[in-house]
C-alpha cells in the first residue's frame, strides 16, 4: 500500500506545465510519476492538475481553447496562484518544417526544442510586427531567452543523447503499461509507412487522411534505424494563424530559419522565463491531419520528464 501524499499547498508546486488541448494534457499526466489530488481555492480561474515528476511537483494548466491570446490569460492567471514558480514548460503539438537542403530531417514524431539564437530567443511571433517602407516588414514578437538551469540543463541532455539514446521510448512504454487504453488513443508511433512529407506543389485530395493521395509525390527520405524520435533544437514560430500551406511553410523557412510552428508559445513573452516543447504532429501543409496528434504530446511529454530528471530539486 502506498503511503499517503503529504499535504500540499500551492507554494509547494515549482514548476509549471501549460498544454494547449486535452490530447497534451493527457500525455503529462501520464508521464507523471504520481498525480496529487486537487488543492482547494476560491481564487484560481484556471483549471490544473497537479502531481509529481521525478523530484518536481508540477502543476498543469490547460487551455479553454488554442491561440496566443488565450494562452496568455492561462499564464497570467497561473502566476498569480502559484507564487514559487520557477519556470514554465509549454508542452504541445506542432507543424514540423523540414530543411533537408541544411540536413535537418524532422519527421513526425520527433520534438523540437526552442533554443535562443542570434536572432531570436528561441521563439518568434511572425504575424506580430512593424511595417516599414520598401515593403521591410519588422517582426517584434519574440520569447525572451529561458533561465539559465532550463539552458544549462537542455545542454546536458542534448550532450547526452551524443552517446546514448534518448530514454523517450523507455518512458511510453511505461506509460502505455499503466493506461493501456491510451494505446487504443493513438499515443503510439503511427508508422513510417504513414509518415509522408509531399513535394510542395502537391496538394492535398481530399478527406481525413493521405489514403488518396499520389505517393510518388513524397519526398524521398533516408530510412531510420528505428522509430525512437529525433530531438531538434532551435527557433519556433508562433502565430494566432493555423499553417495549412506548404508555400507559407517555405517562406518562413526561408525568412526565419524556424524548425516549427504553433499558436501559443509567443503570449509568454511577458510572463514566464520559458522552455517550448513541440512536438511533431504535421509538416504545416494541406496534408495536415490529426492521426499522429497523440503521438506527438507524447514524445514531447516524454522529453519533458527526461529533462527534469536532470534538475535537481529546486
Amino acid at each position: 500500500m502506498s503511503p499517503p501524499l503529504p499535504d500540499l499547498t500551492h507554494d509547494d508546486y515549482t514548476i509549471a506545465c501549460i498544454c494547449p488541448m486535452g490530447v497534451e494534457l493527457a500525455a503529462v499526466e501520464g508521464m507523471m510519476d504520481e498525480q496529487h489530488p486537487n488543492i482547494p481555492s476560491s481564487i484560481d480561474k484556471n483549471t490544473y492538475t497537479f502531481g509529481r515528476m521525478g523530484v518536481h511537483n508540477i502543476v498543469v494548466a490547460v487551455m479553454p481553447e488554442a491561440g496566443n491570446d488565450r494562452a496568455a490569460a492561462v499564464a497570467t492567471q497561473l502566476s498569480n496562484d502559484f507564487r514559487s514558480i520557477k519556470f514554465c514548460l509549454l508542452i504541445g503539438i506542432g507543424g514540423g518544417i523540414p530543411d533537408l537542403a541544411r540536413d535537418i530531417d524532422i519527421r513526425l514524431g520527433d520534438v523540437v526544442v526552442s533554443w535562443p539564437s542570434n536572432r531570436f530567443g528561441g521563439v518568434v511571433q511572425f504575424d506580430r510586427g512593424k511595417d516599414h517602407s520598401y515593403n521591410q516588414f519588422e517582426r517584434t514578437g519574440m520569447l525572451q531567452k529561458p533561465p539559465d538551469i532550463l539552458l544549462s540543463t537542455v545542454q546536458r541532455l542534448e550532450a547526452l543523447h551524443a552517446r546514448v539514446d534518448s530514454r523517450i521510448p523507455v518512458f511510453l512504454e511505461e506509460m502505455l503499461a499503466r493506461f493501456p487504453k491510451m494505446r487504443k488513443r493513438n499515443y503510439v508511433y503511427q508508422g513510417a509507412t504513414k509518415d509522408q512529407l509531399f513535394w510542395m506543389e502537391y496538394e492535398h485530395i481530399g478527406g481525413t487522411d493521405c489514403g488518396n493521395c499520389d505517393s510518388s509525390q513524397t519526398v524521398e527520405r533516408e530510412v531510420r534505424d528505428d522509430s525512437t524520435p529525433m530531438i531538434h533544437y532551435g527557433t519556433i514560430g508562433s502565430s494566432n494563424v493555423v499553417i495549412r500551406d506548404s508555400v507559407k511553410r517555405e517562406i518562413l523557412k526561408a525568412d526565419l530559419g524556424i524548425l516549427c510552428v504553433e499558436m501559443e508559445a509567443a503570449s509568454f513573452i511577458n510572463n514566464f522565463s520559458c522552455l517550448v516543447i513541440r512536438g511533431i504532429c504535421d509538416y504545416a501543409d494541406s496534408h495536415k491531419n490529426k492521426a499522429w496528434q497523440p503521438y506527438a504530446a507524447a514524445t514531447a511529454a516524454g522529453y519533458v520528464k527526461e529533462l527534469l530528471s536532470l534538475i535537481p530539486s529546486l
